[in-house]
């Protein structure tokens, strides 16, 4: 049996070790998520408590499971067309705003979900179907959205029957996404903070529900990586609760598309 509650001692040691690893920080209302977060890795590691599992991998002798608590403490949490109008209403906008192939980064894609979306609203819509870098901290999450494979109760967050028999087809338990689909997205593992953008520049890039869980200094700086990655003009999209102001002096809220930000001429 797994012992209870980790020690405050744990909890540092894991809040510095995600914050290394990837920026983020474990926030006060996020820390009961510990305990049930890495109690299934600590069973399967033979460890009789969070405590002992992080011992483990203390003295820095086995990087692999570090790799993977860092993993289980990500927040994951994703669905299909999550805030589904505005997902809709961005491709239109991004469409809108060049006559190319739009070429899009989705930054903190989790299990491919929004990418997707965005490609299904694409798709709807008629005209050029976008390239779409998708990118995660996570080598599990990314594992999982090239796989294009959900269970039911994924594929049904967030996506109506018509759309889920249109796109994906039924193997099993399982729902997988079309070839179609999947066809202009490339998936990468890739650490908003501490490595570069996509090459070539871009026309949008969503980064939804990303930055609240950063270290706030962390913040400007993944602003910055994402300005230099766009093209004059272009399109940022983050969560309701994110905002740049007092962070970022290089996007204002555009003019024409509501909700996205704009990238802003140099001074």
């Amino acid at each position: 049996m797994i012992a209870p509650q980790a020690s405050a001692a744990t909890v540092a040691a894991l809040a510095t070790l995600l914050e290394n690893r990837t920026g983020q920080q474990i926030a006060a209302n996020r820390a009961w998520r510990i305990d049930t977060a890495l109690r299934p890795l600590a069973t399967a590691n033979g460890a009789a408590s969070v405590d002992e599992l992080v011992g483990q991998v203390s003295d820095g002798r086995n990087p692999a499971l570090a790799d993977r608590i860092v993993d289980a403490l990500l927040n994951q949490e994703t669905s299909f067309f999550r805030d589904g109008d505005v997902i809709v209403a961005a491709a239109a906008a991004i469409a809108a705003s060049t006559e190319a192939t739009p070429r899009i980064w989705c930054a903190g894609c989790a299990t491919g979900q929004e990418p997707l979306s965005l490609a299904i609203a694409f798709a709807e819509r008629g005209g050029p179907a976008p390239e779409i870098i998708a990118s995660d901290v996570s080598a599990t999450a990314i594992a999982r959205a090239r796989t294009g494979r959900f269970s039911h109760f994924e594929i049904q967050r967030g996506l109506p029957i018509g759309r889920m028999v249109r796109w994906f087809d039924q193997e099993g338990d399982d729902w997988v996404a079309q070839p179609a689909l999947v066809r202009g997205i490339s998936w990468r593992r890739s650490n908003l903070v501490l490595d570069p953008a996509p090459a070539g520049r871009l026309d949008a890039v969503f980064c939804r529900n990303v930055l609240f869980y950063l270290a706030p200094e962390l913040r400007p700086r993944v602003l910055e990586t994402i300005a230099r990655s766009l093209k004059p003009g272009g399109l940022l999209m983050l969560g309701a609760g994110e905002t740049v102001i007092g962070q970022s002096d290089r996007f204002a809220p555009s003019k024409q598309f509501r909700g996205l930000y704009e990238l802003l001429p140099p001074r």
